[in-house]
């Protein structure tokens, strides 16, 4: 079994020894009394909603040789015993200390701003993968080497620091020489990135989300939050069309800027819509420091993607990646559930899987996939069970004002009656006396749409996203928009469908 002394594991942390021996044999770290194994040093943190420092007796009966607290405790004689003024960073700490800080053997990239950020590290990682390197990601859709899951189980975008060492460690271990990860602000807030080796951070965007008694309590901490990033990086690249990004741009170390609207390190001119027999997308001339052009192709539409694009232009270029590399990756990108684009349908009809499960984020869906100016906008699709009346409202209106045809569908009904959550649904579209169809098994719903596509046809599957089930009564089951859509084109003969 392998260990490490206490003494080796609080090198970089201050701390007061209590009790105990600095020179002790540690078997493991664990914050999770009921995880602990013989020899652990366990780590009370004081959470939201319980006190690690109640489960200490747990702790101990099942072996804990080592404690590290904040508060006053009485223990054996023969436990150790650490006060720290701050457990969370104890546990980041100590965390990198237990894996051997594997991020100082890796080029670790970190990714902040309020949208776009999954988007983004997808693109960063297919183009580092053109280059020929082996790219771990760690965000919203979990960890993974190349397109195979890393078998930590996460909760968070920005995992629990223990979770994420171990995950850093896998991935050197698997012979990664980049990670590219999602730094969300509660990651930030919560110091569960704090021992991690950040060779780049990147700011997106900024807007107000987040703010709750739960999360942040003001815009103000969400941004100082997101700002702490950038005293953990060596090098930064800012994103300069947004109104906070002057704020990051003063605490940014070595900063390469990028821009859509004005001058900056990398700037973007000519930006179009692209749609034709191979490719729906976006291309862009991306003007370099050096004064060279290149038009960029990104297989995923919309001018948010131009931006995210560029953003990931520029932090490999700083890699020495060139642009025929970029190009090559981004004209083959898709990123699950965000406008990812089925391209064996595209001699059908364009077919758009996207997360967008609330109005807000269908109207931006909706409203980009019309300046391609289709034939016809279709969107497919239904609301969650159990949840606010006010969104499937919300989400009809939107389709009913925005869409030629509403094909309303299931989503996750859980426990609520599909003809209830239907009603809300109508109620919106009605608004605007919009022309609609019910097919509530979502499988017979797809196969309808391809069956009705007509050339030129954009169909906008909203809602369901990523997400490889459907909640009924309790119960997921198994199903997939993209499998569906590819079995369908199989059974038909239509396209190159690869096996999936």
């Amino acid at each position: 079994m392998e260990t490490k002394t206490l003494r080796a594991l609080l090198e970089n942390l201050s701390y007061t020894l209590i009790q105990g021996d600095l020179d002790l044999p540690i078997t493991g770290v664990c914050m999770d009394s009921r995880k602990v194994e013989e020899g652990n040093l366990f780590i009370c943190i004081s959470g939201y909603q319980t006190d690690g420092h109640t489960y200490i007796p747990m702790a101990l009966e099942k072996g804990a040789k080592a404690l590290v607290v904040e508060k006053d405790v009485e223990v054996p004689a023969d436990i150790a015993v650490i006060r720290v003024e701050d457990a969370r960073i104890a546990l980041a700490l100590l965390s990198a200390a237990w894996y051997g800080h594997p991020s100082k053997e890796m080029c670790v990239i970190g990714l902040t701003g309020t949208k776009g950020k999954t988007t983004t590290a997808h693109m960063i990682k297919k183009i580092l993968e053109e280059a020929g390197n082996k790219v771990g990601m760690i965000g919203t859709n979990g960890a993974f080497i190349g397109g195979e899951k890393v078998g930590v189980e996460i909760k968070n975008t920005t995992p629990e620091s223990f979770d994420l060492q171990h995950i850093l460690r896998i991935m050197k271990d698997e012979g990664c020489t980049h990670v590219v990860m999602e730094v969300s602000s509660q990651g930030l807030k919560l110091n569960r990135v704090l021992g991690i080796d950040f060779d780049y951070g990147a700011f997106l965007n900024l807007s107000p989300d987040h703010i709750s008694e739960n999360e942040h309590k003001t815009f103000e901490e969400y941004k100082e939050c997101k700002m702490m990033l950038f005293s953990m990086v060596k090098k930064s690249v800012i994103f300069l069309d947004n109104e906070h990004s002057a704020d990051f741009l003063k605490v940014a170390p070595n900063p390469t800027t990028v821009s859509l609207k004005g001058e900056a390190d990398y700037s973007v001119s000519d930006i179009h819509n692209l749609w034709d027999g191979s490719m729906f997308g976006v291309e862009f001339l991306l003007h370099r420091p050096d004064q060279t052009s290149e038009a960029i192709r990104v297989a995923m539409p919309g001018y948010f993607n131009a931006e995210n694009a560029a953003i990931a232009c520029a932090l490999t270029s700083l890699e020495g990646v060139d642009a025929a590399t970029q190009d090559a990756a981004l004209k083959n990108v898709s990123v699950k559930g965000r406008t990812q684009i089925i391209p064996e349908a595209l001699p059908i009809a364009c077919m758009v899987i996207d997360y967008a499960h609330n109005a807000f984020s269908s109207e931006c869906v909706l409203q980009m996939l019309r300046e391609y100016n289709p034939k016809r906008l279709i969107a497919l699709f239904g609301c969650g069970g159990n949840r606010a009346v006010a969104r499937r409202i919300g989400m009809g209106e939107v389709a009913g004002r925005m869409a030629d045809l509403s094909v309303i569908t299931m989503d996750n009904p859980r426990n609520e009656p599909m003809s209830e959550i239907n009603k809300g649904i109508i109620e919106g579209i009605n608004q605007h006396n919009g022309k609609y169809i019910c097919i509530d098994d979502r499988k017979e719903a797809i196969a309808y749409v391809l069956e009705n596509a007509e050339p030129g046809d954009i169909i906008a599957l909203l809602g369901k996203g990523h997400e490889t089930y459907q909640e009924i009564e309790g119960k997921r089951y198994p199903f997939s928009e993209e499998e569906t859509i590819l079995e369908w084109l199989k059974e038909h003969n239509i396209g190159q469908v690869d096996e999936k």
